[in-house]
């Protein structure tokens, strides 16, 4: 063997020619005559006291079994680069090891790719599975078909840009090529080049549109730091797939989550460098002489130089270290209007709003911009309930693992109330629009259903002080402007406040590989507060915190929704003592607040059922955080009263 190279055993997929080739870029012959610098040496092997399982009729593994063996073959001298490439190919199940294999010639040390009974245990006692390997094969599919589409046969930078744009326009088309596969034997050829062969966006039908005009720089501008942000985001996929695998604590949360983080880092601290892009950008390019896929080239390209593997390296390891996982699921939505309030009818027309940057994202479809902006879960929101993806304007809304415009299949984003209020801020940062509005979502329990009480008045009104905007009139007064700007009420069905809603959600599709049914939490139930105002450099933690126990300890239910409000006296006239104090607080009583904290504290005390998850230092300073703010906002109303 040579040096720095090494034999690899191979018994699964990698023993089709064409998927070792689109893996590793190498293929490998029996014939030795046939041997070059690109064609790898194979012989017939066997792996003794192992044997090949596939209990989910999708991967093969390699498990110990003394009086069994496995046939396969062994690849000589595979160089380090290619064994890095299929180190990603096979994924976090599997460890590299160095065994003996036997050969015609004798017993010969190789690497191979190995499962202990303890890993396949945990793995299928999960009723889903993410199909890593035949993703990542498909995706080197939906690579080749590019390259035979686009250029055919060039090598030049020119062209690897022109296909990563290719690319970059087909994302949603490749997202749900990857997720229909999630649920299918296979996905075939003819499938696959049918649902990716299709014509290139263009905005040329905007240039003579007097009313578009105004805005197409700006929209430019927006798709060059998007198309920035992706190429990033698939930079750490490429050269930190196993560090960002052994980050995600389980496969049923977002799996660019971290990833998006960081990108979003490099790119939020590298400012001055995106806006030299963007203008030279726009400066070298004048749009009537260029369309969309010549920006977005452009951006691919630029991508290259802003890549730093160190400083990537640097940002993961912070990340990792300053992560506080959990049990509860969480999401976020997150709404960025220049408008405010008034993005949306009849605000909108009654106060004659005008957005002089994005016209209240009316173009945000024609620019392509929902699918540059997949990963984030990037629409428009004019909260009319429609998906129609027209000219239509609204917020801005972003729900990173949001899979589908609909918003019926979704994944968490994470379980870590430190990453999901990380993620907040850089993606407020990262758009240059202003940010409205904050809803969060936290999984329920099964138990939970059904036993929802209704929040105590008190307790809405700490939820308020913490999240709901209090801002100062200009009489000096404080109020809870979330509710003074009418934005948490709607009058569709009656008045109502849509503080808090419980709601559906699916985040996978298909049936189970082993059982062919649904896997347990196929279908789960969602807790959404939308109450919160979004503000820039806030800290959502503690309150990501305060709504996980209270949650878990109190399991608050609808709040209030018209139903409630015309059935149940009581809470009629509570809604009115509320509205009268979100407009003139009073002071919340001490008792009241003691009561509070010791609910959040009793639930995040048994997160872990009837013990703790996070650390008892994290929650004491999560407890004394909320405590601290509680105390502050009676006594700013002491202040201005």
């Amino acid at each position: 063997m040579k040096e720095g190279k090494v034999n690899l055993f191979i018994y699964g997929s990698l023993r089709d020619r064409s998927i070792f080739q689109s893996v590793s870029g190498l293929s490998f012959t029996r014939k030795a005559y046939k041997i070059d610098n690109k064609t790898l040496f194979a012989e017939p092997a066997f792996l003794p006291h192992y044997r090949r399982v596939s209990p989910d009729n999708v991967y093969y593994y390699a498990i110990a079994a003394p009086s069994s063996r496995i046939e396969g073959f062994v690849i000589h001298d595979v160089p380090a680069y290619a064994m890095a490439e299929i180190d990603k190919y096979e994924g976090k199940r599997y460890e590299r090891e160095t065994v003996h294999v036997n050969t015609a010639n004798g017993s010969l040390e190789a690497q191979a790719y190995l499962v202990t009974h303890d890993s396949m245990e945990m793995h299928f006692g999960d009723r889903f599975h993410v199909n890593l390997i035949h993703e990542l094969w498909l995706r080197k599919r939906i690579e080749k078909f590019i390259k035979r589409r686009t250029r055919p046969g060039e090598r030049t930078i020119d062209a690897e840009s022109e296909r990563g744009a290719d690319r970059e326009l087909l994302a949603t088309t490749e997202r749900d090529l990857v997720m229909s596969h999630y649920h299918s034997d296979a996905v075939s050829d003819y499938y696959l080049e049918h649902e990716l062969d299709r014509p290139r966006p263009s905005i040329k039908h905007l240039y003579d549109d007097p009313e578009a005009k105004p805005f197409i720089k700006n929209y430019l501008a927006l798709v060059v730091r998007q198309v920035l942000l992706n190429q990033l985001d698939e930079q750490f996929h490429s050269r930190f797939r196993f560090e960002l695998e052994r980050m995600r604590t389980s496969e049923r949360y977002y799996l660019r989550s971290v990833s998006l983080l960081a990108a979003l880092q490099m790119i939020n601290r590298n400012r001055e460098t995106v806006n030299m892009i963007v203008d030279e950008c726009l400066k070298t390019m004048p749009y009537e002489k260029n369309d969309l896929i010549d920006y977005v080239k452009y951006s691919v390209r630029a991508s290259k130089s802003m890549f730093d593997t160190r400083v990537a390296g640097a940002l993961l390891s912070r990340i990792r270290s300053n992560l506080q996982p959990g049990l509860i699921p969480l999401g976020i939505e997150l709404e960025l209007s220049n408008l405010g309030a008034a993005a949306v009818e009849p605000q909108r027309n009654i106060k004659k709003a005008y957005d002089s940057v994005y016209d209240g994202f009316k173009y945000f479809y024609d620019f392509h911009l929902d699918v540059l902006s997949w990963k984030l879960g990037g629409y428009i929101d004019d909260h009319s309930g429609s998906t129609d993806q027209g000219q239509r304007r609204g917020f801005l809304e972003l729900a990173p693992g949001r899979l589908n415009i609909a918003g019926e299949l979704s994944r968490p984003a994470t379980a870590d109330p430190w990453l999901l209020n990380q993620l907040i801020n850089e993606i407020v940062n990262f758009y240059d629009v202003h940010p409205h509005s904050l809803h969060l979502s936290l999984q329920l329990r099964k138990k939970q259903l059904g036993h929802q009480k209704i929040l105590p008045l008190g307790f809405v009104k700490c939820l308020l002080a913490l999240g709901g905007g209090p801002e100062r009139k200009s009489t000096g007064r404080l109020w809870v402007s979330r509710m003074g700007y009418d934005e948490i009420k709607q009058y569709e069905y009656g008045e109502e406040l849509v503080f808090a809603r419980a709601s559906k959600r699916k985040w996978y599709l298909g049936g189970d590989d082993i059982a062919n049914k649904l896997p347990a939490q196929a279908v789960t139930h969602v807790q959404q507060y939308k109450f919160i105002r979004l503000e820039e450099k806030a800290n959502y933690e503690p309150l990501i915190m305060c709504l996980k126990g209270l949650q878990l300890s109190y399991n608050p239910a609808d709040y209030l929704t018209a139903e409630q409000l015309k059935n149940n006296p009581r809470l009629q006239e509570q809604y009115e003592v509320l509205k009268t104090w979100a407009a003139e607080p009073m002071e919340i009583s001490q008792e009241t607040i003691e009561r509070f904290i010791g609910i959040i504290r009793a639930g995040l005390m048994n997160e872990g059922h009837r013990r703790p998850v996070h650390t008892l230092h994290y929650i004491n300073w999560v407890l004394s955080t909320i405590e601290s703010r509680l105390r502050t906002f009676n006594k700013q109303l002491r202040q201005f009263s």
